[in-house]
């Protein structure tokens, strides 16, 4: 079905227009849907929780400072350890509930292999929760 406009003198020529009004019309049908259905997405069931005063009790872990100096030294708290000692004290402080953390001091001139067999021993004993402490002021 094509349409001519009769004021340009050419027979059956198609008009090069769109008609607007069918997709006025599914636009309104579907605000119309949407306007239905949006307060149905919404629904919400209502609930009274019950409110308790009571203050958070946080137990914070223990931590555990171990140092490695340049020389690949261990230390446990300041004190001077050897691999067995440091695997049974790891070994026993691995039992404990919750688990304590393990700060990491290593000097920048310490060899990788020291920390990460530090780090492999306390893995190995479930002491997952390992930080490392740098010193910010120390940039080159």
């Amino acid at each position: 079905m094509t349409f001519s406009d009769p004021g340009t003198g050419s027979d059956g020529a198609p008009l090069p227009e769109i008609n607007m009004v069918p997709l006025i019309d599914v636009m309104l049908v579907l605000l119309v849907i949407f306007i239905i259905t949006a307060p149905l997405l919404t629904h919400a069931v209502k609930v009274d929780l019950p409110k308790a005063s009571s203050q958070v009790n946080q137990t914070r872990p223990d931590n555990i400072q171990i140092g490695i100096d340049r020389n690949g030294v261990v230390f446990w708290n300041g004190e001077i350890v050897d691999e067995s000692a440091l695997r049974s004290r790891m070994r026993a402080v691995a039992g404990q509930n919750p688990a304590p953390e393990l700060h990491l001091r290593a000097d920048g001139e310490v060899a990788y292999r020291n920390v990460a067999r530090v780090m492999a021993d306390a893995a190995k004993h479930g002491l997952t929760r390992i930080g490392f402490v740098t010193d910010p002021s120390d940039r080159k």
